[in-house]
C-alpha cells in the first residue's frame, strides 16, 4: 500500500476541518432559528423542516468526510463541527 505525502494529509485535514467549522456555524445559526420558530407558537411544521434539514445535513456531510477522507477526515471534520459549537454557544452567551 502506499501511503500520500503528508503535506496531502495535512491539506485533507485541514479542509475537512474549516468546511466542518463552517457547516456548524450553519448548523447552529439553523438551530436558532428553529428555537425561534418552534417558541413563537405558529406551528411545527417550520421547525419540523429545519430540524430534518440540519440532522440530514450533518449526517451527509459526516458520512462523505469518512467515505472519502477516511477517519483522519471524519476526525478532522468533527472538530471543527465542535469549535463552531463551541463559537456558537459563546455568541449566545452560554458556556463555552
Amino acid at each position: 500500500m502506499i501511503n500520500p505525502p503528508l503535506f496531502l494529509v495535512i491539506a485533507l485535514v485541514l479542509t475537512t476541518a474549516l468546511a466542518g467549522f463552517v457547516l456548524g456555524l450553519v448548523y447552529f445559526a439553523a438551530l436558532e432559528r428553529t428555537v425561534i420558530l418552534f417558541v413563537s407558537g405558529r406551528g411545527w411544521l417550520g421547525p419540523l423542516a429545519f430540524t430534518l434539514g440540519r440532522m440530514a445535513a450533518a449526517v451527509i456531510f459526516l458520512g462523505l468526510a469518512a467515505k472519502f477522507g477516511g477517519a483522519l477526515s471524519l476526525l478532522a471534520a468533527f472538530m471543527g463541527f465542535l469549535l463552531a459549537r463551541s463559537v456558537a454557544l459563546r455568541a449566545a452567551g452560554g458556556p463555552g
